[in-house]
């Protein structure tokens, strides 16, 4: 079963669903519809929301502000 939450770094919004050790991170206040990115903990354990936050804010640094898309 996944488990989902919202998460919200540098006001943008995500919706984090985690599964087995991945988790798939949906931008929800970003420009295009469903976007996002998927990551995994090789181990399975839970990520601390340092990790997480660091990670969102590392995509959000790689958008392209005229598309929105990496």
């Amino acid at each position: 079963m996944s488990r989902i939450e919202i998460v919200v770094v540098d006001g943008e919004r995500f919706e984090v669903r985690r599964q087995a050790g991945t988790y798939h991170l949906t931008w929800l206040t970003g420009p295009n519809p469903g976007y996002g990115f998927s990551m995994g903990s090789n181990t399975g354990a839970a990520l601390e929301p340092a990790c997480l936050e660091t990670e969102i804010r590392g995509f959000l640094g790689q958008i392209d502000p005229a598309t929105g898309y990496l």
